[in-house]
This record gives C-alpha cells, sequence and structure tokens, in this order.
C-alpha cells in the first residue's frame, strides 16, 4: 500500500497503520477483562451488556457473528480518531479523498487530533472551510476479523444503553455492506440499521430505566437534527440562488451569514428546554458548524428514510432487506441515490422491493 502511495502520503499512511496496531495491541479479550480485579465494577457491567447486545446483533439483526466486539481496548484519550471534512465556501458537498479498498470518502482521519487540526488549517489556507470532530469507533470493514476483529472501546463503553446498541449495530452494518466510494450510502445504511436495530433492541430486552433514558435523549437528537436538516436546505437554496449564480458573493455571504446565525440562534433557543448531564451533547457540533460540517450531516441522514422504507417494504425480514440493500449496491453510483428513493415508496400492488437492473458490469472502482 506505501509503495502505491506518493511521498506526500507516506506519513499519512505510517500514522493510520501504526494507530490501529495500537489500538489493536490495546485490546484484550472480554472474559479477561471480567477476571480483571483491577476493572471497576462499572466497566464489567458494560462489558457483560455488550456481549448481549453483540449476541442480539446476530440472532435477531442477521448482522456478522465474528470476533468483532468481543474485545476491548482503552484508549486513555477521548476519541478513537479526529476526522477532518472539508467543503467549499458556497458549497455543500464534501471534498474526497481516495484510499486503498475504502475507496474515496468525504472525510480524513487522523489518530491525533493535533495532526487532524493542523489538515484543517491546511485546507482552510486554501480557501475552504474546515471541521475537526471526535469519532468514537469505526469499522475496518471485517478485513481485521483474523487479527481479532474491531474492539469495543474506552471512547464509547460509557454509553447509555441505547446508545450503545446503536454503536455497534451501526459499525456491525458496515461489515455487511460497503460501497467503495459512495459516503453517503454507507452511512446512511448503517444509521438505518442502527435506528431500526436500537429500537428492537430497547423494546425487546432493555428495562423500563434505559427506554426512558433513550426516548429522552433521543427526541433532543430528533430535534436537533430537524432544525440542522432545515439550516441545510437553506444554505443549499442560497448557494443554488439567483445571487450566487451571478457572482453576487456578498449578497451570498450576507445571507449565508444570516442563516448560520439563525441556526445558533435557535439552537440556543432549543437547548434551554433541555436538561440533564447531556444537555449539552450538541454544543461542540454548533460551534464548529459550517459547510463541512452540515455535508458530513447529510451524508449520515439523507438516505435514511429511503433505507427505513425499504426494511418496511421488505417485511422487516432482515435477510431481505440487506438483499435489497446489496442489489441497489450494485448500480452505478451515479443514479443508485435516486433508485433507492423510488423503489422505497409504498407500493400499491405488492410489498416486494423491484430488482433493480444491474447496469454496472465490474466497472466500479476498488
Amino acid at each position: 500500500m506505501l509503495c502505491l502511495a506518493g511521498c506526500a502520503d507516506l506519513g499519512y499512511y505510517w500514522q493510520s497503520a501504526s494507530g490501529h496496531l495500537g489500538l489493536m495491541r490495546a485490546a484484550r479479550p472480554v472474559p479477561e477483562w471480567l477476571q480483571d480485579p483491577g476493572a471497576s465494577d462499572a466497566l464489567k457491567a458494560k462489558l457483560e451488556l455488550t456481549q448481549r447486545i453483540r449476541r442480539f446483533a446476530s440472532s435477531e439483526l442477521g448482522l456478522p457473528d465474528n470476533p468483532s466486539y468481543k474485545a476491548y481496548a482503552d484508549l486513555h484519550r477521548p476519541a478513537a480518531v479526529w476526522n477532518v471534512v472539508v467543503a467549499p465556501p458556497y458549497s455543500l458537498t464534501l471534498k474526497t479523498w481516495c484510499f486503498p479498498v475504502a475507496g474515496c470518502v468525504g472525510y480524513r482521519g487522523y489518530y491525533n487530533d493535533a495532526d487532524a487540526r493542523a489538515e484543517a488549517e491546511a485546507q482552510r489556507a486554501l480557501g475552504l472551510e474546515a471541521a475537526v470532530y471526535p469519532v468514537p469507533a469505526y469499522s475496518t470493514l471485517g478485513w481485521m476479523n483474523w487479527a481479532g476483529g474491531d474492539p469495543l472501546l474506552s471512547t464509547f463503553i460509557g454509553y447509555p444503553e441505547g446508545e450503545l446498541a446503536r454503536i455497534v449495530f451501526h459499525e456491525l452494518a458496515h461489515q455487511v455492506l460497503y460501497v467503495p466510494d459512495d459516503t453517503m450510502f454507507n452511512e446512511s445504511f448503517a444509521t438505518a440499521v442502527e435506528r431500526i436495530g436500537g429500537a428492537r433492541w430497547l423494546q425487546t430486552q432493555a428495562g423500563e430505566a434505559a427506554r426512558l433514558e433513550y426516548a429522552q435523549f433521543d427526541g433532543r437528537r430528533q430535534q436537533f437534527r430537524a432544525l440542522a436538516n432545515e439550516t441545510r436546505r437553506a444554505l443549499a437554496g442560497i448557494y443554488a440562488s439567483k445571487e450566487a449564480q451571478a457572482g453576487d458573493w456578498p449578497a451570498v455571504d450576507a445571507r449565508k451569514k444570516a442563516t448560520m446565525d439563525d441556526f445558533r440562534q435557535r439552537y440556543a433557543v432549543l437547548r434551554t428546554g433541555w436538561t440533564g448531564p447531556r444537555q449539552g451533547a450538541y454544543d461542540g457540533w454548533v460551534a464548529r458548524a459550517n459547510n463541512a460540517m452540515f455535508g458530513a450531516q447529510a451524508a449520515y441522514d439523507e438516505l435514511v428514510p429511503a433505507f427505513e422504507a425499504l426494511f418496511e417494504r421488505e417485511g422487516r425480514d432482515w435477510p431481505r432487506f440487506y438483499a435489497a440493500v446489496k442489489r441497489f449496491a450494485a448500480l452505478p453510483k451515479a443514479g443508485r441515490a435516486q433508485a433507492l428513493k423510488a423503489a422505497a415508496v409504498p407500493a400499491t400492488a405488492d410489498t416486494h422491493t423491484p430488482q433493480p437492473h444491474n447496469h454496472d458490469k465490474g466497472g466500479r472502482g476498488a
């Protein structure tokens, strides 16, 4: 891999490889942690919970049963990696970086936050908008299962039960399906799996306290997402406006600033109605908010309703749902999202998803 990379990328690939190897070396099987007298009772309880979640993921959601999430690593840092996202000043389209195996993605990850901030500054020097955000977990897409798989991490083990289940389901979903060069399809699919699977876990496996805790936070999440989605649509409209088409950038800048000011003011009002220890859960997001952050949010949200509708069309049957998603994944990227949205519209005659014709005969990038 390093031989294929340009000299300028050698340092980045080295930090990626060494960072992941360090994470893998820190991992120990969950049974070892459960028997470790130095591990806290709170940690042991969470690890036991994750193993129930892990078994549920395979038995009830059809997610892979492999070594992933059967070991735990204490990273002694607040994030697994820090992602850099970048977008032009008058667009929500993310800059992409291309990597072996993973293809082209709309972010660049660093194991050291200082390196991530340096990359963001370099992008800003080019006149682009950039942001850095912490990532609690990532997936190696099943490629590292031979070496023990993806471990549970200290960066998310303390999450409430509902959120802990969702993150495990999300990352395992990436091992079911990953399409090179289509971040939105991949992340929206995994988000749909985590939402549907998380709801089923809470309904059938969790206690009332966990359900109430989840309901409170998820209600806030839905409020925030609605506000962010509305703002994103407003920004997209500004960047496609007659002022933008005419190159009247002062007018575009004024409208953009007013929209961002309104977003932050409305968030402040929304936040005052929240109480408890997670009241400020979105403060960092709002502080970083710019074109890059709104573009990144779209990758995780845009196609989720279509995937959820597809799940219903497939009779809430996981194998059928995964098979249907893989058929859409085989389509050329140019029309993939549109085909998914169209097919997910409720049918009038039957409940089966039309099988898309695969026009792509192996030409997709790897």
